[in-house]
């Protein structure tokens, strides 16, 4: 925009405003459509779009914009034919319930001051029984030649039936709106009297004869069609040709479920937000955590409610929260993040309090168990899946996963859930990324430690990839350390082929040379070492090959005279050892360089343990058993 000027603002649209500019160099004017982030909408009855994206047509030479959204079989059509097949008046409470929903939905959608533009009973989509969503949003927005829009309205006279007078004109307005919903509930109350005809020609007649509309209202009294004296009450105020006499969605609310006593369950959200004034909401967002709780229930289709209630939790302490475990802090946590999954704000929030949350439980009972770990990780794949190119939530994401995989309850799901791909993925996209590589190999050594690998094939570029992590963060421990973890369990799954093992094992060793004074790097590299050296001698001879930096034999002294008091990793060191003494060709290396003087100390240091005692019995027996002939040659 920086080469443009804004001149004017036109009327707005569903989809955006169009902008009247002017080129800052030649004076030239333009106008250019600002498209509403529609990805971003969210409402229990709202079928939202999934992705836009842009196809070039090379067959046509044509650009395509292709809104992709979700799918539902029946819709309020269907239910409208097949009760005027049957000439059976709707059931009223099932009506009442489904206005509520609709109303619900038109009322968060004027509220954000969109305009859906294409209300009809096809665009109202039957998820199941008693849950509907509207749906193909603001798709005549993209109409902007009104030449070509004064031809399809003649030539879709049924269609375009359901529009406002004014719509027809390319004029359109929330009061557009509820002139479509008023048709929408006129075909409803009278679909047991009026054929499909029938009722095409009493919605084109009623835009200029406001009598043909009385003497359906008196049809549907004399038939008695429930709530007939509501919609007496109603239509009237909806079906103004001019559209400001015509009322608003909140007028319609009160009309029917105030001063008529409609009941449904998808309306109570409105009325709750007539009802209270924002000052209010703020003043409860400002009390305690069961009140901050009452107000995301009750506005939990307004996400900039959940935005304020979320950003007052996270200011909260500790104490104030009920951490370690408040299980109805998670329990509202993942209903707002399923509501809202693809607003961002509201999800890295979500998502840092969650982490908060189960982080403090775990920290202060690391026995403690994770509830419902198999809903928390299907709401965290989801917001993967509709976010997956921001970073931060990425990684926030990923540190969620992996308490959840250590509760090891959704491991399977999460396998099936291409998990290892897509962390492979990440590393290999965003390699100089240190909180995604971080809580990527986390994540990746969660997932390893204790599942059984069914599908080791997306595991088969996991050892380069880390090794790339490694080289690229050389000097950090925290990274070198998750690392070290990763291409263990790699090693023991037998993942790392036999030319990678020279690169790994160099890893490992370097890993180690640098970070002495991390007992688990140390501890998982050399159990890494060893897996290697046990299956592979081309690993083994990797280890004690001399360098200018100092061999693997040297590292292993160095690491026994800093840990020697730690069991665990003198038994890692030895285990090591008794792998790369089972190759006759190092036995040699292992004689010359003195290491058996170290393993005797060990052998008769830790006499309790009896599997240490076991690894540096079998180095000495190998040593001995090596150097046995040559004496025998000297005598």
């Amino acid at each position: 925009m920086e080469k443009y000027q804004i001149l004017d603002w036109l009327n707005p649209g569903a989809l955006g405003v169009n902008l009247v500019v002017e080129e800052t160099k030649t004076k030239v004017k333009h106008v250019i459509k600002q498209l509403m982030p529609l990805l971003k909408l969210q409402h229990a009855h709202i079928s939202i779009y999934q992705e836009l994206f842009i196809m070039w047509n090379s067959e046509t030479s044509s650009l395509f914009l292709c809104l992709v959204m979700e799918h539902h079989e029946g819709s309020f059509q269907n239910v409208i034919e097949k009760n005027r097949a049957a000439k059976t008046a709707m059931d009223s409470e099932w009506l009442q319930n489904m206005l509520g929903q609709v109303l619900d939905a038109v009322d968060y959608l004027h509220h954000l001051d969109v305009i859906h533009r294409n209300l009809k009973p096809s665009n109202i989509a039957l998820v199941s029984n008693d849950h509907c969503k509207l749906q193909d949003l603001s798709s005549n927005t993209l109409m902007t030649d009104k030449a070509k829009w004064n031809v399809r309205v003649e030539e879709d006279p049924f269609q375009k039936s359901w529009m406002a007078p004014e719509a027809l004109s390319f004029s359109f307005s929330q009061k557009s709106d509820v002139w479509s919903l008023g048709c929408i509930i006129l075909d409803m109350a009278s679909c047991s009297f009026l054929d499909t005809l029938g009722a095409m020609r009493l919605r084109r007649s009623i835009r200029s004869s406001p009598a043909s509309l009385s003497g359906v209202l008196r049809t549907m009294e004399e038939r008695k069609v429930p709530d007939a004296k509501t919609f007496q009450a109603l239509l009237p105020l909806m079906l103004q040709a001019d559209p400001a006499e015509r009322v608003t969605v909140r007028d319609v609310i009160h009309v029917t479920f105030v001063r008529s006593n409609f009941r449904s369950s998808g309306i109570a959200q409105v009325l709750r937000r007539q009802a209270v004034p924002e000052f209010v909401i703020d003043m409860l967002l400002e009390s305690n955590v069961a009140s901050i709780f009452e107000v995301m229930q009750n506005f939990s289709s307004r996400p900039e409610v959940q935005l304020r209630a979320l950003k007052r939790l996270l200011r909260m302490t500790e104490d104030q929260l009920g951490l370690p475990w408040p299980a109805e802090l998670v329990e509202v946590l993942l209903t707002v993040m399923k509501q809202h999954q693809r607003i961002l704000d509201i999800q890295l929030r979500a998502c840092t309090l969650l982490l908060r949350t189960l982080g403090q439980a775990l920290a202060q009972d690391a026995a403690a168990t994770v509830a419902n770990t198999s809903t928390i990780a299907a709401v965290l794949l989801s917001v993967l899946q509709s976010h997956p190119v921001e970073e931060q939530l990425l990684a926030t994401v990923y540190s969620l996963l992996t308490i959840v995989a250590s509760q090891g309850l959704a491991m399977d799901e999460l396998q099936r859930a291409g998990l290892f791909e897509d962390i492979l993925k990440r590393l290999d996209s965003l390699p100089r990324n240190r909180d995604i590589c971080i809580h990527g190999l986390s994540l990746l050594w969660a997932l390893l430690v204790d599942a059984i690998i069914v599908n080791k094939a997306p595991l088969e570029r996991a050892p380069a990839l880390v090794a790339e992590v490694l080289a690229t963060f050389p000097g950090d421990a925290e990274v070198a350390e998750a690392g070290c973890a990763v291409l263990w369990l790699l090693s023991l799954l037998g993942c790392i082929q036999e030319q990678e093992c020279a690169e790994v094992v160099d890893l490992l060793l370097q890993s180690i040379r640098l970070h002495q004074d991390r007992v688990l790097l140390v501890n998982n590299a050399y159990r890494g070492l060893a897996s290697l050296a046990k299956v592979s001698e081309l690993a083994a001879l990797q280890v004690v090959l001399p360098r200018e930096t100092g061999g693997g034999l040297d590292l292993i002294r160095e690491t026994y005279q800093l840990h020697c008091d730690d069991p665990e990793v003198v038994e890692s060191v030895c285990l090591l050892l008794a792998y790369l003494a089972a190759y006759k060709e190092i036995l040699s290396e292992l004689a010359s360089s003195g290491i058996q003087p170290l393993v005797v100390e060990i052998h008769g240091r830790f006499t309790s343990s009896l599997e240490l005692v076991s690894y540096a019995a079998s180095v000495l027996h190998r040593l001995e058993a090596a150097a046995q002939p040559s004496s025998e040659g000297g005598r």
